[in-house]
């Protein structure tokens, strides 16, 4: 919930949830940006406590959160001091998300990419080795649905399902905790690609020769379907970034010439 209303003399109650919520967020922000460097101390206790009209407790509360994300040590009279980057935990949603929005889109898409190339043709290798015939179904589903989503926006979701159930079907807990921990990163992916005219055509048949390869337990063909889907993909975004900027440098133009 945003704090301004339409009145702009009416104040939201202090709520010890909500104001604790927004200091992580608040902060997070602050360092994931740049804002706050690593090394930089965070404001004193009294300063963000009359920043925030909060108590030293929610305050604290916050901090702890801060603490256990990685992106702050505390230390007692020392204050909270910005740990580096290093020691973020990057695959936290709340630090995920705010890396997502404090980077350009571009910055976003090679990075989220890299680790896509990296990750996925080997979670569906093995997949296809040793995924059960109930996981291989989940994944056909999955297909299914995005093959009945009506919109470029109703495939969103069945598209995250297609990914997240071939990182399960790898049987290995941990591959299967970092494909759901990339699927927030993915659904922003996604939704920037659905930009594209032609998402819907373009995105069946790859996750198709995807899903073939699992069916067939091809190892070989999964990674490489994988790898040519990953490579459509970064062309896709390339094209959407492109236009995007060009939009942008137009309305930048047009603002210049009307000053």
């Amino acid at each position: 919930m945003k704090p301004p209303f339409a009145d702009p003399h009416y104040r939201e109650p202090p709520d010890r949830k909500s104001m604790h919520g927004r200091i992580v967020r608040d902060l997070g922000m602050r360092i994931v940006s740049g804002d706050l460097k690593p090394g930089d101390r965070l404001p004193g206790e009294a300063t963000l406590c009359a920043d925030y009209e909060v108590s030293r407790p929610v305050l604290r509360e916050a901090t702890r959160v801060l603490v256990a994300k990685g992106l702050v040590m505390s230390r007692q009279r020392a204050g909270a001091t910005v740990r580096a980057q290093s020691d973020w935990h990057l695959l936290d949603p709340d630090v995920l998300y705010w890396l997502i929005q404090s980077r350009p889109q571009g910055e976003f898409v090679q990075t989220l990419l890299t680790v896509r190339r990296i990750f996925e043709p080997a979670a569906a290798a093995l997949a296809a080795q040793v995924a059960s015939d109930a996981e291989l179904d989940g994944i056909a589903s999955a297909f299914a649905a995005m093959e009945a989503a009506p919109t470029p926006e109703a495939l969103l979701e069945p598209d995250l399902a297609f990914h997240r159930r071939i990182a399960e079907a790898t049987g290995n807990a941990l591959l299967a905790y970092i494909g759901n921990m990339l699927s927030l990163a993915l659904r922003e992916s996604i939704k920037l690609s659905s930009r594209h005219p032609d998402t819907h055509a373009l995105s069946l048949p790859r996750h198709k020769a995807i899903l073939t390869a699992l069916q067939h337990r091809d190892p070989l063909g999964a990674r490489q379907a994988t790898l040519v889907q990953l490579d459509e993909t970064l062309g896709d975004l390339s094209e959407v970034l492109e236009v995007a900027s060009c939009i942008q440098d137009s309305l930048t133009d047009t603002d210049l010439r009307r000053d």
